[in-house]
């Protein structure tokens, strides 16, 4: 039977044979890498092409927050012509010039290239994942657009340290949706109540494994936000994944069964 027709099971029973992890400011710091390579681009407009320093910085924030905003799953361009796009309309919207698409595919191949540069797996994070491998089964999990989230996962060589990788562009649905968490679970032979969601965000990863009952969640909360009242609560929160197998000796486990 699949997981998706055992949501009526009783999920308190069973201990954690699996642990779900997001990728993006969870076991990556993808802000900071983000970060630095805005900082590349803003030293070539400026450089390069005399953009003053308040124009180049206005410009990649414009740049970040189409990021934030975009709909890949409605574009009808790939994710490369969409983010092209993005400097583009910011450049123009800054400068009034007619659109430069050769400057925008500039700044966009040069942000992209030293953001994956910067992706990386601490050494303590790979540590961890060996560790925790030996007694649960790993999945990533992560949402966002095949292409984007493939270089990611090539970038920082996560693969060698989970079972199975879920892409949330490959499928129907990405998180919050339950079908994806099922999915994961139908994968890796498990049912929801045997496993454990951590992530970075409320609405996604956390809202995401209650939806589908995981057995719990875990919110890495790095910065101390303090959550809107309407927000998901996890079961647990921790300021970094490191603190995960702590957290995890709080919750019933039995090491997993070789697949």
């Amino acid at each position: 039977m699949s997981c998706a027709d055992s949501r009526g099971c009783e999920m308190g029973l069973n201990r954690v044979r699996a642990v779900f992890l997001d990728l993006d400011n969870t076991l990556i710091d993808t802000a900071e890498a983000s970060r630095r390579a805005m900082l590349e681009v803003i030293q070539l407009l400026k450089s390069k092409y005399q953009y003053k320093e308040g124009e180049a910085d206005i410009i990649s924030e414009k740049v970040q927050v189409k990021i934030s905003r975009e709909c890949y799953r409605q574009s009808k361009m790939n994710i490369t012509d969409l983010r092209i796009s993005h400097w583009e309309e910011a450049i123009q919207e800054i400068k009034g010039e007619t659109a430069n698409r050769e400057l925008a595919k500039e700044c966009y191949f040069l942000w992209k290239s030293t953001r994956l540069q910067h992706i990386t797996l601490s050494e303590d994070v790979k540590n961890m994942l060996t560790e925790l491998r030996k007694e649960v089964l790993l999945l990533l999990l992560t949402n966002g657009d095949t292409q984007t989230q493939r270089e990611k996962i090539e970038a920082c060589a996560c693969q060698p340290y989970f079972d199975a990788i879920v892409v949330g562009g490959e499928q129907k649905e990405e998180k919050p949706a339950p079908s994806i968490f099922y999915y994961c679970c139908d994968l890796l032979g498990v049912q929801p109540g045997d496993c454990v969601m951590v992530g970075d965000t409320l609405e996604t990863d956390i809202q995401g494994g209650l939806n589908a009952g995981l057995k719990a969640t875990i919110w890495i909360n790095k910065n101390g936000i303090v959550p809107q009242k309407q927000s998901p609560v996890p079961h647990y929160v921790i300021s970094s994944v490191l603190e995960l197998r702590a957290i995890l000796q709080n919750i019933d486990y039995i090491p997993s069964v070789s697949p």
